[in-house]
């Protein structure tokens, strides 16, 4: 395995380090902390007694955001998590700039740019970029250390971590085009999201593909290129077994890979030591009708996939939804951690869902570690459709399911509303959360945002702890017969919306279900965050996350009370005991006691924070950052924004 020596030092650097609280120092040298995606810092300079005196040090405005009025250009979302290494934090925004600051000060260094192409494009996001360091390069060499950032446009750019140039040997002049070897492919269809994994000497990409459009959608694999040629290395091609996947030899003769299989949209992780890749995937194309167009493509479809890190060869995969109808894709990192059980220690990784649903997976062979119940699910009426007799559910962590929702307990501010909203329950189908769509149309709860979405869960490996924020965020969803569509080629440039779903006999309609005020038409609280033990699977804690403050654009009366918020985004935890996040509509950004769930400091940030936020120290005599980017998200309603705040304790 001297193949990841480099990857597996990275993810040592943290673990190693975390069982003294006393670490000096430490980077963030992948956008999750480390390889596996814990989101934990050992430093411990910043604590449960002094948090309170946290300032910003510094905040850096990106200049990339979308600016009230302009409809021109693609909604923006300030998603990206910073890595720091060698003195210096990289960071992309949400056009795919690349920008390296001095981490202590905030003072740009250098910034690349690269004109995209927004047309088609839901929203213009870039959650961060990756680090490579060639080894056999020698120390001041061009290109030796390098930036890579996948682009809304379906590039992949190398840059010199030294001073943004691109790397003239990657790919063409610094560029490998991640539509090639994919066919046909429409404007804004396909394009990465999350940062590239590298892993020894490769760099792996994934991508998100639109929704709703097309059975035959591009294909959702994963590829490896060689970190310093860009040649492509291996294919993972998520055609199930009936069909023979294409390989990277096949792409480079010219071959497509398997159209409509289930993408991957969501950061990847690893284990060095296994040499495995962790990879979230979401359901195949078209999304909300799966009847015999579909096929077999479920296969891989919303699972956790567990790659050779050498070859793409499968080596076991679990899925979380049988035979997805409803979006609820894999979004959410895996984390890598090791578990402490009767028999010793062993790697484990942790896949979080938009159901809200935890499975806890033994690495080695993706085998629940806590039992999982198939429990029967509602079936479907709609002509040519099928459905998974039983759907998996979680019995340690238990499911943070709401509970369903009835006439009754329909939520509205005031009367008025909650008629409003009863009225519209009542003309849906609903039978939990695994309610089938219908040509009627169904409440989806939770909706397709989650539940837990790409901020996945942090862990702390010394206090065996994880910590996820959860959301209640209601969906509905219309299937709509081809022959009612209007305008068959119908242009769709929202996932939330109306949806061709060309190809099959129904296209669909999805929409939030909110009151007339724009708040959630289900019982509070509509945010939470909750500590598991991971060694028993039990809650430590849970409490409300979110405030209806006059940021959140809600009715007065629901600000003097503690409803939470939808949020995404992810936390942050510390050797100190605290949990960073921020995540929610209110713009605060939080520090909460990891052992009892309290609150210890708040501050209101220029922007809301649907981010994750990431925390280092370079030297010694040093102070201890934390950094979360505060932009907003257009999709979400909220304003956009572009600041990148740095917090530190008073001198």
């Amino acid at each position: 395995m001297k193949f990841l020596a480099g990857a597996a030092a990275a993810i040592g650097l943290v673990a190693g380090t975390a069982a003294g609280q006393g670490a000096q120092t430490a980077d963030w040298p992948f956008v999750g902390g480390d390889i596996g995606g814990q989101r934990y810092t050992p430093l411990g300079q910043i604590d449960k007694e002094n948090v309170q005196h946290l300032k910003v040090a510094w905040t850096y405005h990106t200049g990339d955001y979308a600016k009230p009025g302009d409809t021109t250009h693609s909604t923006t979302a300030f998603e990206a998590a910073p890595i720091v290494f060698d003195g210096t934090l990289y960071v992309c925004t949400p056009n795919d700039h690349v920008i390296a600051l001095d981490p202590e000060t905030g003072k740009e260094k250098w910034q690349f740019s690269t004109p995209v192409n927004q047309e088609g494009v839901y929203e213009a996001v870039c959650r961060g970029v990756s680090h490579w360091r060639d080894s056999a390069a020698a120390a001041g060499a061009v290109c030796r250390d390098r930036i890579y950032v996948g682009t809304i446009d379906a590039r992949l750019i190398a840059l010199d971590a030294a001073d943004g140039k691109p790397c003239a040997d990657f790919g063409k002049a610094g560029t490998v085009d991640l539509k090639a070897g994919l066919g046909d492919v429409r404007a804004g269809e396909y394009y990465p999201t999350s940062p590239p994994l590298v892993v020894g000497d490769l760099v792996l990409t994934n991508a998100f593909v639109k929704d709703v459009q097309r059975l035959d959608a591009p294909g959702g694999g994963v590829r490896a290129f060689d970190a310093r040629t860009g040649e492509l290395k291996w294919v993972f091609d998520a055609a199930p077994p009936s069909k023979t996947p294409v390989t990277a030899d096949q792409v480079k003769q010219g071959a497509t890979l398997t159209r409509g299989t289930p993408n991957s949209w969501g950061l990847m992780s690893a284990d060095p030591d296994q040499g495995v890749v962790y990879v979230p995937t979401g359901n195949p194309s078209p999304d909300h009708y799966a009847g015999a167009e579909r096929g077999d493509m479920d296969y891989y479809g919303s699972s956790i996939v567990a790659l050779d890190a050498l070859t793409g060869a499968v080596r076991w995969h679990y899925q979380t939804v049988h035979h997805d109808l409803w979006d609820y894709d894999v979004g959410a990192q895996p984390v890598f951690y090791q578990h402490k059980g009767a028999d010793g220690t062993f790697p484990a990784v942790i896949g979080a869902t938009k159901l809200g649903m935890v499975f806890l997976l033994n690495g080695k062979d993706g085998t629940p570690i806590f039992p999982v119940e198939e429990k029967p699910v509602p079936q479907s009426n709609v002509p040519g459709e099928h459905t998974s007799a039983t759907q998996p559910y979680p019995t340690k962590p238990a499911p943070f399911l709401p509970p369903p929702l009835t006439h009754d307990t329909v939520f509205g501010v005031t009367p008025i509303d909650r008629g409003q909203c009863r009225n519209a329950f009542d003309a849906l189908d609903y039978q939990g959360p695994f309610t089938p769509p219908t040509t009627k149309g169904i409440l989806e709860y939770p909706g397709l945002g989650g539940g837990i979405n790409w901020g996945s869960v942090s862990v702390d490996p010394v206090r065996r702890r994880m910590i996820v924020n959860v959301q209640m965020a209601p969906f509905t969803i219309k299937l709509v017969p081809r022959d009612q569509v209007k305008d068959q080629n119908h242009p769709s440039s929202d996932l939330v919306g109306f949806g061709p779903q060309e190809g099959v006999p129904y296209a669909v309609a999805r929409a939030p279900f909110l009151s007339p005020y724009g708040t959630p038409c289900v019982p509070p609280p509509w945010g939470k965050l909750i500590a598991v033990s991971l060694d028993t699977g039990e809650i430590v804690w849970e409490k409300t996350l979110g405030n209806l403050n006059a940021n959140s654009k809600a009715p007065l009366v629901g600000r003097f009370f503690n409803w939470g918020t939808p949020n995404l985004g992810g936390s942050l935890q510390t050797a100190s005991g605290i949990a960073f996040i921020g995540a929610t509509m209110d713009h605060y950004f939080r520090a909460i006691d990891s052992d009892t769930g309290a609150e210890l400091w708040h501050a209101e940030l220029p922007f809301a924070a649907q981010s994750t936020p990431i925390s280092y120290r370079l030297t010694q005599n040093g102070k201890q950052y934390v950094v979360i980017a505060a932009g907003g998200h257009g999709a979400l309603g909220e304003e956009p924004g572009d600041a990148l705040v740095a917090f530190s304790l008073e001198d």
